[in-house]
């Protein structure tokens, strides 16, 4: 990874798992401005989900909040373009589910937003 990439990849970092970090917001205001206009995401089952879904699902789960067991390990970094940078790494949900994820984040003059997000599911052998 490129050096000068160390800061950038601190800040994406303690925004993972998106829409996770209570610090960060749990309302569907916040998590609109979490996200571009466009974005969409790839869920472990292979649906694609638009940003109205996503909004509406994430809307449902902070109506009726629940702990949230999440350990996150391997953080990689690289930029794709002017203040564009795909982040990826692995997440071990509730000690159980192990996803490898990543998120294309773009930095704008309102903050850091979300332009694409994927999860899949890693088999353990």
């Amino acid at each position: 990874m490129e050096p000068d990439l160390l800061g950038i990849l601190e800040e994406l970092a303690n925004r993972e798992p998106i829409f996770h970090r209570p610090e960060l917001g749990t309302s569907r205001s916040d998590f609109e401005r979490m996200t571009a206009d466009d974005f969409w995401e790839v869920g472990a089952s292979g649906r694609r989900y638009d940003r109205a879904y996503v909004l509406d699902e994430l809307e449902k789960r902070h109506a009726a909040p629940r702990t949230d067991v999440w350990e996150t390990t391997g953080f990689r970094c690289r930029r794709l373009a002017q203040d564009v940078y795909l982040l990826t790494y692995m997440l071990l949900q509730d000690n159980t589910r192990r996803t490898r994820r990543s998120t294309i984040w773009q930095r704008t003059p309102e903050g850091w937003k979300i332009i694409f997000h994927q999860g899949t599911t890693v088999q353990d052998s």
